[in-house]
């Protein structure tokens, strides 16, 4: 029984072992002489903005939002995630995503980060920063992106089964689509052999936030519905955790979308502004709604649609101007509105944080609208959308309908597999009486709250 207990501690020592003996030599291949500072300041900025998004931020967005009995299991989820999501990157998840310049997949080139160095290597976008910098940046979105997930099976589902799905989702879904994005791979723009040309995807809309999104749902249904879903009080348990666990996100989203430009010039700038932008348009949009509809604006809905404006620009963060995203964030509070209600309503899913309302269908409605207000303007190496040139914008359009088309299958039925086989071998769903009594106390043994 003990030692069974103890067998992942002595695996992972015995795999850190085998790794360093591989990490001396390699390591002294860089010098840091061709490292820009200034470059390499600005991607290590924006590499602990993109890690602040998961704990605190999004940690206390889903923790508020979830009730009572359940604030520990949610943060427990973030928090843990940030370590063990860390560790697959380094082991294999860095090598699957960039190795080597396949259309379809990645290698095992940098697995145990082999030739990961203290010079920039020539792989996509490193532009004078270490490659050691760019695989820690690339990590950061390796471990909110599951975290994303979390929010759909809220409430429910195993602390083990949800460590053991979210390494094989990593690894089957995320590593394989950032490698056809930012790597050269099936979906990249401008690569020979690119379906239907490739799409423009700046800092996550398909790897990203439909993926997430749209594997949310997909838990969320196989999961099925909260014990007393629509029948029992389950309103956010503390609007004020969520309130600050937006307002983190927002911040650290000038890290996760301004971070990606590399350079710290022109572009990170514009990119910047654009992000902002959007949030704030999506914000207002989503609590005028509110307004007009319920004749109450909330902090709830500002939220929201603060959240929804920074995921619907994502892909579109470095190729559009400050006014298009303006478009582009009121056009996300709206649609990511309706999403979060009246679709939710209409087809009972209970996706209890709203993760495929916001991340699958704002990434979507991202995705699409960077085909229309791209700009060469902004981007070089982009191409001008459909509001700019028709026929340009025509093709780009195209392909960002593939890509849209692409990550929606690979997530529905990758994610549908790994969840059936967890199911057989593990079971998905906590106990009865462990949702009952909560996942603080059933899965981790700890209160949020204790009322004296």
């Amino acid at each position: 029984m003990y030692l069974r207990s103890f067998l992942p501690v002595v695996c992972f020592i015995f795999v850190a072992v085998f790794s360093v003996g591989l990490q001396p030599a390699l390591a002294q291949e860089g010098t840091g002489d061709q490292t820009n500072l200034g470059q390499n300041a600005w991607m290590l900025m924006s590499s602990a903005l993109v890690l602040f998004m998961t704990a605190p931020g999004l940690a206390m967005f889903y923790s508020g939002l979830v009730r009572r009995k359940n604030v520990i299991g949610v943060m427990m989820q973030c928090l843990f995630l940030m370590g063990l999501m860390t560790v697959v990157w380094a082991l294999w998840g860095y090598s699957f995503a960039f190795g080597g310049h396949d259309l379809w997949f990645g290698n095992f080139s940098h697995v145990f980060l082999q030739g990961v160095t203290l010079d920039g290597e020539n792989v996509p976008m490193t532009r004078g920063v270490p490659t050691l910098t760019f695989m820690l940046y690339q990590g950061m979105f390796f471990i909110i992106t599951p975290a994303l997930i979390c929010g759909a099976f809220a409430e429910r589902m195993r602390f083990c089964t949800m460590v053991v799905f979210v390494v094989l989702w990593g690894t089957i879904v995320y590593c394989p689509l950032c490698h056809w994005v930012w790597a050269g791979g099936l979906l990249a723009f401008g690569t020979p052999g690119a379906l239907c040309g490739g799409a423009l995807d700046f800092a996550g809309g398909t790897v990203v936030h439909i993926s997430s999104g749209v594997s949310a749902l997909v838990c969320a249904l196989v999961l099925g519905k909260r014990l007393g879903y629509g029948q029992e009080d389950m309103r956010p348990h503390n609007l004020t955790y969520t309130a600050m666990g937006a307002a983190m996100l927002w911040i650290g989203w000038f890290g996760f979308n301004a971070g990606r430009a590399v350079t710290s010039g022109s572009l990170a700038a514009n990119v910047f502004v654009v992000t902002h932008f959007s949030a704030a348009a999506g914000a207002v949009t989503w609590a005028v709604i509110e307004w007009i509809t319920r004749r109450k604006p909330s902090i709830l809905g500002t939220a929201s649609g603060a959240v929804a404006g920074l995921v619907c620009i994502t892909p579109a963060s470095g190729f559009v101007q400050p006014m298009p995203a303006l478009i582009i964030g009121a056009v996300a509070g709206t649609v990511c509105y309706c999403a979060c209600t009246w679709l939710k309503q209409k087809f009972r899913y209970d996706d209890s944080l709203d993760a495929f309302g916001i991340h699958g269908i704002g990434g979507t409605i991202g995705a699409l609208l960077t085909g229309v207000f791209a700009t060469v303007h902004v981007n070089a190496e982009g191409v001008n959308g459909l509001w700019y040139d028709s026929q340009s914008g025509l093709t780009l359009l195209f392909g960002q309908f593939a890509a849209v088309i692409v990550t929606w299958v690979v997530s529905i039925v990758a994610t549908l597999v790994i969840l059936m086989v967890l199911n057989m071998m593990m079971g998905l769903r906590v106990m009865q009486e462990g949702e009952l009594r909560g996942l603080d106390l059933s899965e981790h043994g700890e209160e949020g709250y204790i009322l004296n």
